[in-house]
Parts: C-alpha cells; structure tokens; sequence
C-alpha cells in the first residue's frame, strides 16, 4: 500500500482528495495537514465534511517544522492542495525527502518562470523545479506520470478545454488563421471554501471574470499549443464546469474527420462523447470523475462548437490527482 498525505486537506479541492484516496484499495491515506495558523487544525476533517464521518475522521495537522520532518518521514507521496506561492515553497523539501508531489495548484504547470509574476502575482522561488515537473492530463499524458516525482495536477478549466481541443488539434483540423474562443462556467466551489462576498449565494448572478487575464488562458495555450480566447464565467450553482468552444477549421473538413479526430476517446472511461443532438450539463457530472463532449459542426462557415463538462472539484482537480496518483505508483486506475 502507497501512503498518501494531504497538505491543504481542509478545502473543497484537499477534502476530496482525501475521500477517493480513503476508499482507494491501492493506497492509504496519511498525514493530513494545514497551515501551521488554520483555526482548523486539530478538527477531524469529519467535523468540517459530515458526509465523511466514519471515513475519514483523523484530525487535520497544523504544518510545523516538526510536522514537515514526520511527513517526509512516514510517506511514499504527498499531494498539495495550497495556494500556488505555497506550493512553490514547499516543493524543494518534499522532493530532497525522496517523495513523489501532486501539485493541485498553479505553481508548477509552466516551464517557463516568466509566466509566473505575470499571471500568478509572484516570482517563483525555485524555477529549476518548473523543468522537472510532468503535467498530468492524464488522458492525454499518461505515459509521462512515472518519469518524475513532481506531477502538476492541471487546473479546472485548462482540463474541460483541452479535453475537447487536443483531438482537433492532433488532427491538424483546427485553422491556423483563427483563435477557439472558450467561454466556460464554473460553480462556485471553484472559488474555494474560505467565505468571499463576491461567492456567497446571496451575491452571485452570472458574470465573466478574468477577461483576456485569467492564469487558465497560458494553461491552456501552452499544452493545446494554439492560441485561444479564454472567457470564464461565476454561475450561482455549487459544482461543475461547463465550457463551450466554437472553433473555426480548416476549409473542406468534413463531419467524419471530426469524428475520427474524437475516436481517440474510444474506450476511455474518463472521457465520453455524446450521441449527436445531446448535449452535457453540469448535473450529468457532479460527482464523477469523467468528461461529457458533445459537438456540432456548420459545414458552410467550416465553425465547430464543441461543449464540455466535468466537475471542478473531481475531474478538474482530485480525481485527476487520484490517478496520477495511481499511474505514477503503477496502480490500478478507477475513473
């Protein structure tokens, strides 16, 4: 058995994580910890989430020095569910320790250290890490997730949006002239757990935040190697993200070279197409660990609109993470 500790276990994004790794027969769930500061730590982590009483009740771990050493100690991995600075900092340490690290923040995903003080607001601390690390799209990467202990757990919207892109762009039928314009929806459990007015029920309304600065937008560009037009959405529901991407191709491609393109998703549990004339929504998701794709294509404007769902908090975060995870250990993945 692989055993696993959660640092940053208290949010929506570590929570979860923390529920698939307990009811995972390939791994035990260790250490679970956060800041040294929280107000939680010492709660049972079934104090904050009831829905886990009886399953997951060990008391989260306030991150001190001494704690740090114990984790290094008693682990095989670790998985960061912090803000991105933190996770940044915390790398060096984890590593020299000999664990393997599932980073679920942003502060990893890139190669190149100059993205970070434009998108992410810091200078990262240790950019000889960013050459290390593998990204974990895991449908797509799979065979990378075994060649380094720093996987980068790609974010929410980057995984919804370069699920139903990277076929296209594969088969070399996306127009080089023009940029998919992505304009996707995310519950509020995308914000994380810690109270914001802008997130409480009573204040959400539909709205786009973000515009043509959002951090997802080099994610997304980066691994889909495209430009895009990146618009995401708040929606006043809890979880789930729904993207819709209208995409110009190249002049003469046709509806059976769409769908040769998307058979690469053939017996992929984590990422179903839909019948022609259905499309996903967020509710067909919530909860599950795959991706719903449904698409149609106007062959006289040569324009394709692709939609995609997953739920934020498991495919566009922990269940993801569970199967790196699992592929990087060489377990048996369950999407």
């Amino acid at each position: 058995m692989t055993t696993i500790a959660i640092i940053g276990a208290s949010g929506y994004a570590g929570a979860t994580l923390a529920k698939l790794i307990a009811t995972d027969d390939s791994l035990t769930l260790g250490g679970l910890y956060v800041s040294e500061a929280s107000a939680d730590a010492g709660t049972p982590l079934s104090v904050l989430y009831p829905e886990m009483l009886g399953l997951v009740d060990q008391p989260l771990q306030g991150l001190s020095a001494e704690a740090l050493q114990q984790l290094c100690q008693n682990h095989q991995g670790v998985c960061l569910a912090t803000e991105h600075q933190v996770s940044a900092t915390l790398v060096p340490t984890l590593l020299e320790a000999g664990l393997s690290v599932f980073d679920l923040s942003g502060g990893h995903r890139f190669k190149d250290a100059a993205i970070y003080p434009e998108f992410y607001g810091f200078e990262h601390p240790h950019p000889e890490h960013l050459l290390q690390a593998e990204y974990g799209l895991v449908d797509w990467y799979p065979h990378t997730l075994n060649k380094s202990k720093l996987i980068a757990v790609p974010g929410c919207y980057p995984t919804a949006s370069l699920l139903a892109l990277k076929p296209l762009q594969q088969a070399g039928l996306l127009s080089e002239s023009a940029m998919p314009v992505i304009n996707a929806v995310s519950g509020v459990s995308g914000a994380g757990r810690k109270a914001q007015l802008n997130t409480h029920f009573c204040q959400v309304s539909l709205t786009p935040y973000g515009v043509l600065g959002h951090r997802h937008q080099p994610e997304i560009e980066t691994y889909l190697g495209h430009p895009v037009v990146f618009t995401p959405h708040l929606g006043n529901f809890k979880r789930g993200i729904l993207a819709t991407i209208v995409c110009q191709l190249k002049a003469g491609i046709t509806d059976s070279e769409i769908a040769e393109a998307y058979a690469v998703y053939q017996g992929n549990a984590g990422v179903k197409l839909l019948p022609q004339g259905s499309w996903p929504k967020v509710d067909d998701v919530a909860g599950s660990g795959r991706c719903l794709l449904a698409w149609k294509f106007d062959a006289g404007k040569q324009t394709l609109v692709v939609a995609s769902a997953i739920d934020n908090l498991m495919k566009g975060a922990a269940s993801q993470a569970l199967d790196c995870i699992n592929i990087h250990f060489g377990h048996e993945v369950y999407s």
